[in-house]
C-alpha cells in the first residue's frame, strides 16, 4: 500500500466512523473518552469545552492517542498518535459546528467552545487487506 492509498484509507475510516476514543495523560496514567471527530485531510478536529479535565491534561501534555473504526471483528481501524493544538477562532468554530452540539453548547459563539486540532505524528492501520499492521510516520 503506497502513502496516498494509506491516507485515503484513513480518510475513509474517519468519514464513516466519526466517533472514537481520545486518550490523554493525567498524572502519568491514560485517560480515554469518546469524542466526535471531523477531519481536514488527515488532521483530526474535535470540539470540547474549556472547562473539561481533558483541556487541563492537554495543557500539561499535548500528546494524545486516537482510536477510530472497528465496527466489526474484521473491519479496519486506525490508531493515531498526535499532538493537540487548541483553536479558538470563530472561523474554525463556524466550520466545525453541528446542530447536535447544542446539547453541550449554547451556540457557535459559546465562550467555552474550543476546537482541538490533532496533528498526526503516526498512524497504524489495522485489519486492512495487509496481513500485518501498516504504519505511517509523519
Amino acid at each position: 500500500m503506497n502513502q496516498e492509498e494509506f491516507k485515503q484509507k484513513i480518510k475513509d475510516i474517519v468519514d464513516s466512523n466519526p466517533v472514537g476514543t481520545l486518550s490523554t495523560v493525567s498524572q502519568n496514567k491514560p485517560n480515554a473518552r469518546y469524542m466526535y471527530f471531523q477531519r481536514d485531510d488527515i488532521t483530526l478536529l474535535t470540539a470540547t469545552s474549556k472547562q473539561t479535565h481533558k483541556v487541563d491534561e492537554i495543557e500539561e501534555n499535548p500528546n494524545v492517542h486516537v482510536l477510530l473504526g472497528y465496527t466489526d471483528w474484521d473491519s479496519p481501524y486506525i490508531e493515531m498518535q498526535g499532538t493537540i493544538r487548541v483553536r479558538e477562532k470563530e472561523a474554525i468554530k463556524e466550520e466545525f459546528w453541528q446542530d447536535m452540539m447544542k446539547h453541550w453548547f449554547t451556540g457557535k459563539d459559546d465562550p467555552d467552545l474550543i476546537i482541538l486540532e490533532i496533528q498526526p505524528t503516526s498512524f497504524r492501520l489495522m485489519n486492512s487487506k495487509e496481513k500485518e499492521p501498516v504504519t505511517l510516520d509523519m
